[in-house]
């Protein structure tokens, strides 16, 4: 089945991440997604000192429009799709660009869903 005709599953902490080489696969499906890694810092838990350190793989792509207002549309067509999928991404807006980034924040990292929302939102 192809990544835009699956719906998205409730995923809690603890679902499996998408490995490496399944990441490669589903990449295969997606126009210019890329895989990208972010580090997350955790400092002052509760009454605590601690310093620690996450690393966060993401699905990232930049869309580019003639002008804000294409733009915008497109955004909000993105924040519709994430409400009917029920899973968010981050969305960025400036004058013709959008940059998304799908993950999920309940894994730290990358679940089927993320791949199966960059896939439509290329649709959009």
């Amino acid at each position: 089945m192809k990544l835009t005709e699956e719906k998205c599953e409730a995923c809690q902490v603890g679902a499996p991440r998408v490995e490496p080489d399944e990441q490669e696969q589903f990449l295969k499906e997606l126009d210019d997604w890329i895989v990208i890694t972010e580090t997350k810092e955790v400092r002052n838990i509760g009454d605590h000192d601690v310093s620690s350190s996450t690393e966060i793989d993401k699905l990232f792509k930049e869309y580019k429009f003639k002008n804000y207002s294409l733009a915008l549309e497109f955004a909000t067509k993105v924040a519709n799709l994430a409400e009917n999928e029920n899973h968010h991404p981050l969305i960025a807006l400036e004058w013709g660009k959008v940059r998304v980034w799908w993950w999920t924040h309940a894994i730290e990292g990358l679940h089927r869903n993320d791949f199966v929302c960059a896939a439509k939102t290329d649709q959009l």
